[in-house]
């Protein structure tokens, strides 16, 4: 079954949706006018209820169906980069330094190209929770809408969500059960010591050598703390210490980031940022200050919905189309915390080739909409069948 014809036929607005959004980006929290824009799109395609204010600009829309039954959510996050777009298309970003680099537009465009054939047609027994989300580049939207007790407020059972992945063949859909996206942790450690002459150093406590001490044992971490067969990223990306070649700096920075998708593993490899960070500078007469955040967790699709969400995605695309086992990505995702809460799976929708999401020159592929939209409408209609 390919791309649902009624989908198709409005596969314009669609684009002309995502283009206005492309023109108009906000970032994080903050979409006012975003969020008006899909309001105003859901209340032209007649959804029953529309519910904004959540995590500040996020909105849950809820579509029934024509019988009674549970409800599925599906999700778009809304939210920009702070990126001045390369593009050079005529709908590039009208506001300096920002732009959608990552497609939400176009995820965005997507879930109102199935709220629009949902609404239209309601084949199923229950309800939609439509789900737009701010700040999945930034603070975290989903998991700030779960704490807002999203899904007990509007009785979601289980929930989907659809992310474009250039990297990926145009029309291909790939997924995975289990481990899908890592988490997202991030640490800055700062070695004090006592600045002076860099021709008297034994005047000096020069924080320089635990810096390159610390730095080369944390990223020993994944090749001799970690079972090999385990994937962990650490890496360091932040060095820096002094200004003048004549001058032993009194501190210096390290930072980075630690990518895991095992919660017991990132506990212990965020001790072992500390000890060595500590013992670095202890060993050189200084001292370490760290500070260690636990980002995004790692995304975890349940084994039965990832696969309720391939057989899905065969209809739309061909189940030679589907990779039901692709690998997991080292990136992160905040549909982590919506996946905490109820069972369901992400899916990533091949718009390829193009350039790689968070790029100036980024731009998503208006072609895949129709895809999207159909592959979240099946994932409904199939998972609510209607009784005869």
């Amino acid at each position: 079954m390919p791309v649902i014809n009624r989908i198709a036929e409005f596969e314009p607005e669609m684009r002309a949706w995502r283009r206005h959004l492309h023109a108009h980006p906000e970032l994080s929290l903050d979409l006012p006018e975003t969020a008006a824009f899909v309001a105003a799109r859901l209340r032209e395609i007649g959804v029953d209820e529309i519910h904004t204010g959540i995590a500040q600009t996020g909105i849950v829309a809820l579509i029934r169906g024509a019988q009674e039954g549970p409800v599925i959510g599906l999700r778009a996050d809304m939210d920009a980069l702070p990126i001045e777009e390369e593009t050079g298309a005529p709908y590039a970003s009208t506001r300096p330094g920002l732009m959608h680099a990552c497609g939400h537009d176009g995820h965005t465009a997507i879930l109102l190209g199935a709220a629009r054939y949902l609404a239209e047609t309601r084949n199923f027994a229950g309800s939609v929770a439509l789900i737009f989300q701010p700040a999945e580049e930034t603070v975290g939207g989903g998991r700030i809408m779960c704490e807002e007790g999203m899904m007990d407020r509007f009785g979601i059972s289980r929930v989907f969500a659809l992310h474009n992945a250039p990297e990926i063949p145009f029309g291909r859909i790939h997924l995975r059960p289990g481990a899908f996206t890592a988490a997202t942790d991030e640490f800055r450690i700062t070695i004090r010591g006592k600045g002076g002459h860099a021709a008297y150093p034994h005047t000096a406590i020069d924080p320089v050598p635990a810096m390159l001490q610390a730095g080369q044992a944390l990223q020993a971490i994944p090749a001799r703390r970690v079972d090999p067969m385990v994937p962990v990223v650490v890496s360091l990306t932040v060095l820096s210490a002094g200004e003048a070649n004549n001058v032993i700096p009194a501190k210096g920075l390290l930072a980075g980031t630690v990518r895991t998708y095992d919660e017991a593993l990132r506990r212990r490899i965020a001790d072992d940022v500390r000890r060595i960070a500590e013992a670095s500078a202890a060993a050189h007469g200084c001292t370490a200050e760290v500070a260690y955040e636990f980002g995004y967790p790692p995304s975890v699709n349940d084994a039965d919905e990832a696969a309720f969400a391939a057989r899905v995605a065969a209809q739309v695309v061909g189940a030679e189309r589907v990779d039901a086992e692709c690998p997991a990505s080292m990136g992160g995702e905040d549909f982590s915390y919506m996946l905490r809460e109820r069972p369901g799976a992400m899916v990533l929708l091949g718009t390829g080739p193009g350039a790689f999401c968070h790029h100036p020159a980024f731009d998503y592929n208006d072609d895949a909409s129709p895809i999207g939209a159909s592959w979240f409408a099946r994932l409904v209609e199939t998972a609510l069948p209607m009784a005869s």
